[in-house]
């Protein structure tokens, strides 16, 4: 089976995607038993859409794939911890794992903030693991931030 690594680094080429539009650049992959189901970048600006993260959409298109709403057994990869929507949207989506780059600081609901995964009484327990690839996740935020103020 292929490393964390290598499915993060499919995440970031779907975040640079994402930048390249305009878009937050943050991508996700989603992967099972070691074939990759779905990936998406955030589409928030191009869909007129709140919902369009980039974990919701790879979601979505995992669930039409299977043609089944639970991704059980499946991992996800996203270059950002996920907001709690997402983090709701994963635990929903009974995948079995997350793993992401960057530590989100101010909305962050896996550790940073919230611990939506680990919430007690949810129908599903989700394990997660930070920081893969953290510092090359963390530089594609920043250096996106840097440009837009420039402007």
């Amino acid at each position: 089976m292929k490393s964390k690594e290598f499915y993060m680094k499919k995440a970031i080429r779907q975040a640079k995607k994402a930048g390249e539009k305009g878009e937050i650049p943050i991508g996700a992959v989603i992967v099972k038993d070691g074939e990759v189901l779905s990936y998406a970048f955030n589409q928030r600006n191009a869909k007129n859409l709140a919902t369009a993260h980039a974990e919701i959409l790879a979601i979505e298109k995992a669930c039409k794939k299977l043609k089944d709403w639970r991704l059980d057994g499946a991992e996800m990869y996203v270059t950002l911890e996920p907001c709690p929507m997402c983090a709701g949207a994963i635990v929903n989506a009974r995948i079995k794992k997350v793993y992401f780059g960057a530590y989100e600081k101010k909305s962050g609901a896996v550790f940073s903030n919230y611990r939506i995964p680990f919430t007690s009484g949810l129908n599903h327990f989700t394990d997660a693991e930070g920081g893969i690839l953290e510092s090359e996740c963390s530089a594609l935020l920043k250096d996106f931030f840097l440009e837009k103020r420039k402007v």
